[in-house]
């Protein structure tokens, strides 16, 4: 890559949330502001190679937007009111509040998940805007087509338009009722980096570790709130194995061949000492207790002695919470490994009819026909998962496991 193409993703990933968030506080319309977002950086990588780095991308780029969202709104003659906002618009070095919130990208996570919207469409408008994933990554995050979930998000936004839903930050009383929202968001930006939708990468670092330092400056903010405590400690100790979970050829690699001497334990310590605090609030909730279940794993001295019970107990807590495909495919694995792979096959095979995470539930029942030595059938389902999964580590995984069984058929 070049210098320039260094500057402009470095400015899409500091400059785009604090862009787009400045546009829509002075235009009021969403898609208006992200069309004008991409139209300026668009124009940077036109302009860029030419005329050289500007010394300050993020004012050149909130300038070229301004501009263009001017010179769309004088064409469609939408009245003085906005272009009289957008002139306000000049130094996007400035915060956009004095609030107690101290972090620019927390900040615009509190703004955008707004009371008066659906649940879902306060974490996927939040996770479109503020962290540059597209709809289809947002799509496959919450388990839908990726047509169901444009459909929501142009919803949402007809809803603040027509609403005139204001896009400002919250005072610090009202920040409570936007927290699972905002812990929602952070959780799901998290599963993204730590399992890419797509790509060659079988994680997206730069997304995880946004995801940890946003669930950390949550506690900061809210340490009373037990279920932002579960959420840290979660992504501490998913993110101590982070270095162990790709082969050299990029291929993934399960927990149970992970190298476990060289899994951060300065990160295992802080996410079980996290869990502790958290814990003594006797609100027990989801983050917690998948916090608990990856505590499970990563105090485990090897793959044999992994308490499957405890793991088991802990899913049916969470299933009975959050009662989704996910939850209810992991715990049939977590019963798989304590019954053995026929008392969870069983549970999949109750699973089948139910929408879920299509590759990742074939792929479960591969790995325990696998192991039964079914070897046709798990052939089958490792086809099958293959067919759906667009993540080339993932990929590369199940390949190796299809041509295992396939060799043993013959």
């Amino acid at each position: 890559m070049t210098a320039v193409d260094d500057a402009i993703t470095a400015a899409f990933r500091t400059e785009w949330a604090r862009l787009v968030a400045t546009l829509i506080g002075g235009l009021g319309d969403w898609d208006l502001a992200e069309e004008c977002a991409q139209e300026a950086f668009a124009l940077a990588w036109r302009t860029w190679p030419r005329d050289g780095i500007p010394d300050r991308p993020g004012a050149w780029l909130l300038t070229a937007a301004r501009r263009r969202a001017v010179d769309r709104l004088r064409r469609e003659r939408v009245g003085a009111e906005k272009l009289r906002a957008l002139a306000l618009l000049d130094d996007p070095g400035e915060p956009l509040s004095d609030n107690d919130i101290p972090d620019d990208r927390l900040r615009l996570l509190f703004t955008c998940c707004h009371p008066a919207l659906a649940f879902e469409a306060q974490v996927a408008l939040a996770l479109r805007t503020l962290t540059g994933l597209t709809t289809a990554e947002i799509a496959r995050a919450f388990g839908v087509p990726e047509a169901t979930m444009a459909k929501r998000l142009v919803r949402a936004k007809q809803k603040i338009r027509d609403a005139a839903i204001p896009y400002r930050v919250p005072p610090a009383h009202l920040l409570p009722e936007r927290t699972r929202a905002v812990l929602g968001v952070i959780y799901l930006l998290f599963n993204e980096g730590y399992v890419a939708s797509g790509g060659a990468e079988l994680q997206r670092a730069d997304l995880a570790a946004e995801a940890q330092r946003l669930a950390a400056l949550v506690v900061e903010l809210m340490p009373d709130d037990p279920e932002a405590g579960g959420l840290n400690a979660l992504v501490l100790l998913q993110q101590s194995r982070s270095a162990t979970r790709s082969a050299t050829d990029g291929a993934l690699i399960p927990l149970e061949e992970q190298d476990r001497s060289r899994w951060d334990r300065e990160l295992i310590a802080a996410g079980l000492a996290e869990l502790r605090r958290t814990a003594r609030r006797d609100r027990l909730g989801p983050y917690q207790l998948q916090a608990m279940i990856v505590a499970c794993h990563v105090t485990a001295d090897g793959p044999g002695d992994t308490d499957w019970a405890r793991i088991t107990e802990l899913y049916e807590a969470l299933l009975a919470r959050v009662p989704s495909p996910t939850v209810a495919l992991n715990h049939a694995i977590a019963v798989a490994m304590r019954s053995g792979p026929e008392a969870g096959l069983k549970l999949l095979d109750e699973l089948a009819t139910t929408p879920g995470p299509g590759h990742l539930f074939a792929a479960a029942r591969a790995d325990l026909l696998r192991r039964l030595g079914r070897d046709e059938a798990a052939a089958r389902e490792y086809r099958t998962a293959l067919e759906l999964t667009a993540n080339d580590a993932e990929r590369a995984y199940l390949t190796r496991r299809l041509n295992e069984v396939a060799r043993s058929e013959t």
